[in-house]
């Protein structure tokens, strides 16, 4: 929909809004399950409290959500998401309680695979829930350069010179520094996503072989 118009009608017809006419450009690691969340979050804490639809139906979807994208979501939870949805859309007082279901509602329109893969998969598409995913070290491009064991903060990572690396899954805080820190030539930082992180290699294969 990227030769949409930005107009009252053509919003409206796709199942947005006008609002203010702000815009926010997101790309494939924007997370729209967590996109849902965060602004239920904030109209969650906007609602006066007045009416139960919007008081306690959006209280309800933002702990739904924050489930979902924490790899707690399961069967049904979309189907009650939409129900709360539908009757905060008609039993509401105010234009916000009517509109506030939108966010949750839009996104599973034209994402709803994503909203599958965190329930039946517990996996995060775009790699951004941080309940759902771990960082892993390649030992293959691994360059045993220690600039990610410098930066952790969790001291999470065995290192040592000429030595592949690796990340102790039971230490790492899922910070994300490593794999910001770890030089683009290499790349030997991921994340995974709904999938087991393989065994750490042998102490013989962490060895790295300068070649002459």
């Amino acid at each position: 929909m990227l030769d949409l118009q930005v107009g009252f009608d053509e919003l409206t017809k796709v199942g947005s809004m006008m609002g203010s006419g702000g815009m926010i450009v997101m790309d494939e690691d924007t997370c729209m399950v967590d996109v849902a969340r965060y602004f239920i979050a904030f109209l969650t804490d906007e609602s006066c409290g007045k009416c139960l639809p919007c008081r306690e139906g959006l209280r309800q979807m933002l702990k739904i959500l924050t489930n979902i994208t924490q790899g707690k979501g399961k069967e049904g939870d979309i189907e009650l998401l939409e129900a709360l949805s539908e009757t905060a859309k008609e039993a509401a007082l105010c234009a916000l309680g009517k509109s506030a279901p939108n966010p949750f509602l839009s996104t599973l329109q034209y994402f709803r695979e994503e909203y599958e893969a965190h329930i039946h998969d517990k996996r995060c598409p775009a790699l951004s829930c941080k309940e759902l995913i771990s960082y892993y070290i390649d030992p293959t491009q691994c360059k045993a350069c220690m600039m990610c064991a410098r930066k952790c903060p969790a001291d999470a990572i065995d290192s040592a010179k000429n030595r592949v690396h690796i990340i102790d899954q039971d230490k790492c805080t899922k910070c994300g520094t490593c794999f910001e820190v770890c030089p683009p030539r290499f790349g030997a930082v991921t994340k995974l996503s709904g999938e087991p992180v393989p065994p750490p290699v042998s102490e013989e294969d962490r060895i790295i072989r300068k070649s002459k």
